[in-house]
């Protein structure tokens, strides 16, 4: 298996564009040309786990947090990210990792979360911005249904539960063509009008190029005339944490009992107990203690995420109770999605979850 075709099968699934502007996630080492002969699945790649990955006979190891964060300038072997890329490099094993574009993404590390939570009706809580484009063409009538099916395989018109979405507007198009064109329609040097479609459709921006690939691919003119405009509204299908619900209400106590035992953590902090049952569940995998506003205003009645810090403890003021159940501990399903990823879209390439806990925190 080439390593192009592993990467553009997570990239397709968690493009890069949806990864925060500190990360660094992607392709650390290795050519996309190269063979892979397995892969080794794990949170974060530590020397223990590239020698897992050696006697595994895995020349790709896939991880959730990058090795290369921050940027490094040298390689001494003088910390920890320095003596892994070497020994990666010295056994020619490639690095790969999908980090906050998976955190990001509406199918990504947060909806696992809710899956292993049973939370139903889920949303993003803080819905990306700026990733929205407004495409607008003009083609003829008689192609107006061929150009919009083109765009909608391509991804355009998502609209919260809906898709295939698009405005058309009836009109008149006029064109001269000079004396080197070749028109579909019209006659050189003669002014022409033609009865068009003007289409509009929204898409994310990290798609402008597949759809304009489509709409060329399609379209009857020589020259093709398009818009593609920005826009302010909310990404329903990017952003940080996501919130859901309950089937019913339940005891608090017996929730966050199911929580500790659900993701395998050693010890639960949370606020003041200020609720008997709990039904409207916030999360976010990693460090999300900067969406506590949003939660609060969100209406949920409880917050799970990992490293909190004190006074972060006392900003909710009883509105909700916040969980931190650990950083490690709340990303410890990600290798999943990483194996779903690749039996999907590679069901005979060779994988493994790594057997080692790589978390640096221990509890007494």
């Amino acid at each position: 298996m080439k390593l192009a075709e592993i990467i553009a099968a997570f990239e397709s699934f968690a493009p890069l564009y949806c990864q925060e502007s500190y990360d660094n996630t992607g392709l650390a080492f290795g050519h996309t040309d190269s063979e892979i002969n397995a892969a080794l699945l794990c949170i974060d790649v530590t020397e223990a786990v590239l020698e897992e990955a050696i006697a595994a006979g895995a020349n790709l190891v896939i991880s959730h947090h990058p090795v290369i964060f921050p940027n490094l300038k040298r390689l001494t072997g003088s910390s920890h990210a320095e003596r892994v890329l070497l020994k990666a490099i010295r056994n020619n094993i490639a690095l790969y990792s999908a980090h906050t574009n998976l955190d990001n993404v509406f199918e990504g590390v947060n909806q696992k979360i809710c899956q292993k939570l049973g939370l139903y009706n889920t949303r993003i809580l803080s819905p990306a911005q700026h990733m929205l484009r407004k495409l607008v063409t003009f083609v003829p009538q008689s192609h107006a249904d061929k150009v919009r099916t083109a765009l909608f395989n391509a991804g355009a018109g998502h609209i919260g539960k809906y898709d295939s979405c698009s405005f058309n507007m009836a009109g008149k198009g006029s064109f001269r063509a000079l004396n080197s064109a070749k028109p579909f329609t019209g006659e050189i040097g003669k002014l022409h009008f033609e009865e068009e479609t003007r289409i509009e459709t929204i898409f994310p921006v990290f798609l402008r190029s597949k759809l304009i690939d489509a709409l060329m691919e399609v379209h009857p003119y020589e020259e093709v005339a398009y818009d593609i405009l920005p826009l302010d509204n909310e990404y329903a299908f990017s952003g940080a944490g996501m919130i859901g619900e309950l089937n019913d209400r339940a005891a608090t106590m017996d929730f966050l009992k199911q929580v500790k035992e659900a993701f395998g953590c050693q010890v639960l902090r949370y606020t003041p107990v200020t609720c008997d049952t709990v039904q409207k569940i916030a999360v976010c995998g990693g460090s999300g203690s900067m969406l506590i506003p949003r939660a609060v205003s969100a209406g949920a009645d409880l917050f799970i995420t990992g490293d909190i810090r004190y006074h972060q403890f006392f900003e909710t003021e009883g509105r909700l109770i916040l969980v931190d159940i650990g950083h490690y501990e709340s990303e410890r399903f990600t290798i999943e999605i990483f194996y779903e990823i690749l039996k999907k879209k590679l069901p005979n390439f060779a994988v493994r979850f790594s057997s080692i806990n790589t978390s640096p925190i221990n509890y007494l």
